[in-house]
């Protein structure tokens, strides 16, 4: 199988970044959160409580959720073909499958925490 050409290399690229973009400020924020619960003593129920039905937690969790499900496949496909010489329709059958692993364990888990 060829390698992928440069026009794809470069949207891999570009959606890598544009996911560690979004990660970085979403890990800020739940750092925050974490040490916020942690600094003013919320139990583990008292943070669902805080949680459940916020719009805001749903679609903060979401968009974390996805970025990871972009950022981490498209990193692994890289490793896959760097370090295993793997590439072709497997590498990115593989990669898909792991994408939408992750979307879907994140989301149910969003789902169950903020629904």
């Amino acid at each position: 199988m060829h390698a992928m050409t440069l026009k794809t290399q470069a949207r891999l690229w570009y959606w890598q970044r544009l996911s560690a973009t979004v990660l970085a400020c979403c890990v800020f924020v739940h750092l925050a959160v974490i040490i916020y619960a942690v600094h003013s003593g919320l139990t583990a129920s008292a943070l669902l409580g805080r949680t459940h039905g916020s719009i805001f937690f749903g679609l903060f969790y979401t968009a974390f959720v996805i970025s990871c499900a972009i950022h981490v496949p498209i990193g692994l496909l890289r490793i896959a073909e760097e370090w295993l010489n793997w590439r072709g329709r497997s590498a990115w059958a593989a990669s898909v499958a792991i994408s939408a692993g992750l979307a879907v364990m994140g989301l149910r888990a969003v789902y169950g925490v903020v629904l």
